[in-house]
């Protein structure tokens, strides 16, 4: 049995026993384990068809919802991918909108991801190849400049020969 806030593993993501929200001894009920997904990851799922949105750490999935939300489709698909909990508060939902939006919920947000992707060092060939990249490019395009300058040359005189 895992204890309080030990993470699984699982396919994406890790798992926790959520038991500070979920864990209530005197009903008798086991702690719910909950899915835990990177804001990296919940950033991924930002279209119509695949809409998850943050409210208070909790991850839902609205993609289903859309179309039925009172204050249109567009309201949720600004925050898609994002943390809406400051829009879904300034709104003032009841209490009946926030038992609503609980049943959409699939997991929580993973505070101990970094929010930003590391960032991967290139190894040296990686470089080589850009710099490849950039020289060929700078051989192939060295004819416009030249001829931009080539002609204000002209330009100018023939502009100077006139007087």
């Amino acid at each position: 049995m895992a204890a309080a806030g030990e993470r699984l593993s699982g396919k994406k993501g890790g798992w926790t026993v959520a038991a500070v929200e979920q864990l209530n001894i005197s009903a008798g009920r086991m702690p719910a384990i909950t899915k835990l997904f990177s804001a990296v990851e919940v950033a991924l799922h930002n279209t119509r068809e695949d809409c998850w949105i943050v409210v208070e750490g909790k991850v839902y999935d609205v993609s289903s919802y859309l179309d039925e939300h009172p204050g249109g489709d567009d309201v949720i698909l600004e925050t898609t991918g994002k943390d809406a909990t400051e829009g879904f508060e300034d709104a003032g939902h009841s209490k009946d909108a926030r038992e609503l939006l609980a049943t959409f919920c699939i997991g929580e947000i993973d505070t101990s991801a970094p929010s930003t992707p590391e960032l991967e060092i290139s190894s040296e060939g990686q470089l080589t190849c850009s710099r490849k990249n950039l020289m060929d490019l700078t051989k192939q395009y060295w004819a416009v400049p030249v001829a931009v300058v080539g002609i204000s040359v002209v330009v100018g005189f023939l502009y100077l020969r006139k007087k």
